[in-house]
């Protein structure tokens, strides 16, 4: 059952957590003390000027064709729907989390192609079309756990990233896979104004380690609740990966090189102490400004019954990935 009314950032995150970052963010861009003692400023909508009023809204997805492989099919109570593409991080349309979908209308998601480079025999250039027709789509349900203390679990739609990787053919020399969202600023306010995108630098950029990009778990996901994904959800591909935090699921995928060092990651240049380039879930390794040992999960309730649960170490996956770290010190590796 959907639940219509509004979300706010209190339906989920603790307020001293939500206005914590905001302060942050609001200093990171120079404002003053005076501005940040406005009050309600820290508990108002960041970008209430910035309403989108004059933006398209978000187009519905199409209808997908999948399969449903039973290991994928877990018994999971599912994040609703309008929660997962009405609540959400995406700073290239705004900070507060219903500004993505507000804002997203903007992103021309047609055409589009992705071009997969860098240490490998066969580059290559696929638009979607090539993408559906080589690659068939799964629906795979995962959790969702957000380095802000909230969690989702949601049932996405795509194919193994490994598949697209192996098309490429990895040399030898491949050690690292670093991706790219796409850099539109006149699409995307966020990267034109560097209040409304957090100040950030553009593109956004993630990266992993080849062994993580090839495990059966990665994905790269096209739809969301069985539809091709919406602009607000990373439309019209991006990462997936379940045992981490979900920074790492990098949106409007352009450009994937394999590579022999460490690519740089947004987070990770941004603000080194607090967002590693692992950033695998681990409820033992706390944010420096909050705990992890706990989350709040997203369901069908309102304020009054969201649901605190603890953190499960890689997010509920370690049976599956844990041996990806075998003598890896993930306090220093965080």
């Amino acid at each position: 059952m959907k639940d219509n009314k509004k979300l706010t950032e209190n339906d989920v995150t603790p307020e001293t957590i939500f206005n914590m970052q905001r302060r942050e963010v609001l200093k990171k861009l120079g404002l003053s003390a005076a501005a940040l003692s406005i009050p309600g400023l820290a508990q108002a909508d960041l970008l209430s000027w910035f309403k989108g009023n004059d933006r398209p809204a978000a187009p519905a997805g199409r209808a997908l064709q999948f399969s449903e492989p039973a290991q994928y099919q877990a018994k999971l109570t599912l994040t609703p729907a309008d929660k997962v593409s009405g609540y959400n991080n995406f700073y290239e349309f705004g900070l507060d989390k219903a500004d993505p979908a507000a804002n997203a209308g903007s992103l021309k998601t047609s055409p589009w192609q992705v071009e997969i480079g860098g240490e490998v025999a066969k580059p290559i250039t696929l638009d979607m079309d090539d993408i559906f027709k080589r690659f068939a789509m799964e629906q795979r349900i995962y959790r969702m756990r957000c380095v802000e203390a909230w969690s989702m679990v949601i049932p996405w739609v795509g194919f193994e990233l490994s598949k697209l990787l192996n098309l490429a053919e990895p040399t030898s020399h491949a050690r690292f896979v670093a991706f790219q969202t796409v850099y539109a600023p006149d699409q995307m306010p966020g990267q034109k104004d560097r209040f409304i995108g957090g100040g950030l630098n553009y593109p956004y950029v993630e990266g992993l380690r080849l062994d993580e990009a090839m495990h059966p778990l990665t994905l790269i996901s096209t739809g969301v609740y069985g539809k091709a994904l919406p602009p607000q959800n990373g439309a019209p591909l991006r990462l997936t990966v379940p045992w981490k935090y979900g920074f790492k699921g990098i949106k409007s995928i352009v450009k994937i090189t394999l590579t022999r060092d460490q690519p740089p990651t947004t987070w990770n240049q941004g603000a080194p102490d607090e967002y590693g380039f692992y950033a695998n879930v681990n409820p033992h390794v706390d944010h420096p400004r909050w705990s992890q040992a706990t989350e709040r999960f997203i369901g069908s309730g309102g304020l009054l019954n969201v649901q605190r649960q603890p953190t499960l170490l890689f997010n509920g996956y370690a049976e599956q990935v844990a041996s990806l770290y075998h003598g890896l010190d993930l306090r220093e590796n965080f």
